[in-house]
């Protein structure tokens, strides 16, 4: 299920986009980024669609996508069909 970026507490939106950088141990080159910047860039891709927040009720977690990378049944929800 995708879960609407602006359904969300700024603070809580921050806190899953911090644990997803934390998590995904992203490589910027040979220049090191500041978590912080790293935070915010995936917070810019959120809030232009870009990524998607998506809910997995089988693992009771939630992860960040790529728009292109999600799949149908991470649209499937109940009364939430392409949201």
């Amino acid at each position: 299920m995708i879960i609407p970026v602006d359904a969300l507490e700024p603070d809580t939106l921050y806190s899953l986009a911090e644990a997803f950088v934390l998590r995904e141990g992203t490589d910027y080159g040979e220049q090191e980024v500041e978590l912080d910047v790293k935070v915010q860039q995936v917070l810019e891709k959120l809030k232009s669609g870009d990524a998607v927040l998506v809910y997995s009720e089988l693992h009771e977690s939630v992860d960040i996508k790529r728009k292109e990378d999600i799949q149908p049944s991470d649209v499937e929800s109940e009364g939430n069909e392409g949201y």
